[in-house]
């Protein structure tokens, strides 16, 4: 398979309407790739807190129609990472599409773990609830966002529902870059699965984005690493490596916790 990632750029010189052109465009230029995947919250910035609440719009609203339309005339899968949308009979939500090459949407995904400490999004927004995996010819999909990297059993539910392919797009802080990196290879060690990860590059309400862009293999190698700006990073990986990498090394089949209640 050959994945694109968009490390896109989110400034504030930019307007959203500008820059979901722009990255619709990006998308189209995709055309030949099997997956391309956006980052998280890239029509706001993912520290903009401020525009949340201006910017959220429906499921079905101007990100997903522009965001369709690109894949379908691309002719990919696109994971086009998150959006702050708007439900309309409860709060906000940090949501991810997930679109086929006919433009059809596969799956939607609302955020599970919301960063903040108890301010910014983990009070401006709601918490899903759902695991969600997608069916693409040759791998599955395993989803999830940003801060949910940092909560391992989610991944492993994910591997549960089938996933082989983790992908995450995120706006991660340049400060904490270290563990954006050692978190995505620990993500696919202990799940021998691949891991796509997304990130953003720019500066979002003041804060500096890590960019780092990365894909690493179910050996935890990193196949490809994007640098700080705006870049997109292609990469060819083989799927059936996850089947290979569980059979030789059978780590999963040895669980113990997790698997049955606790004994009383």
């Amino acid at each position: 398979m050959r994945a694109s990632l968009i490390q896109i750029a989110v400034n504030e010189d930019e307007s959203v309407d500008s820059r979901r052109q722009r990255v619709a465009a990006l998308v189209r230029e995709q055309a030949g790739a099997d997956l391309v995947v956006l980052p998280e919250l890239w029509t706001t910035g993912a520290f903009a807190y401020e525009e949340f609440g201006r910017e959220a719009e429906p499921l079905e609203g101007p990100t997903y129609e522009a965001m369709a339309k690109a894949a379908s005339d691309a002719g990919v899968w696109l994971h086009a990472g998150s959006i702050p949308e708007r439900d309309p009979d409860g709060p906000l939500y940090n949501t991810s599409l997930v679109f086929s090459p006919s433009g059809e949407l596969a799956a939607a995904y609302r955020k599970i773990h919301r960063f903040g400490f108890d301010k910014g999004e983990a009070v401006l927004m709601g918490a899903g609830r759902d695991q969600v995996t997608v069916r693409l010819p040759g791998t599955t999909l395993g989803v999830a966002t940003c801060y949910d990297l940092r909560f391992p059993e989610l991944f492993r539910a994910l591997v549960d529902a089938g996933a082989e392919t983790l992908v995450i797009p995120a706006g991660w802080p340049e400060r904490r870059r270290a563990h954006w990196t050692l978190l995505a290879q620990a993500r696919a060690v202990e799940n021998q699965a691949f891991v796509l990860a997304c990130g953003t590059a720019g500066t979002h309400a003041g804060v500096p984005q890590a960019g780092h862009s990365i894909v690493v293999d179910p050996w935890g190698e990193v196949l490809a690493e994007a640098g700080q700006d705006e870049e997109i990073l292609t990469v060819d990986f083989d799927p059936a490596k996850v089947a290979t990498t569980r059979e030789q090394f059978p780590a999963l089949k040895d669980r113990v916790l997790g698997l049955e209640p606790p004994r009383r």
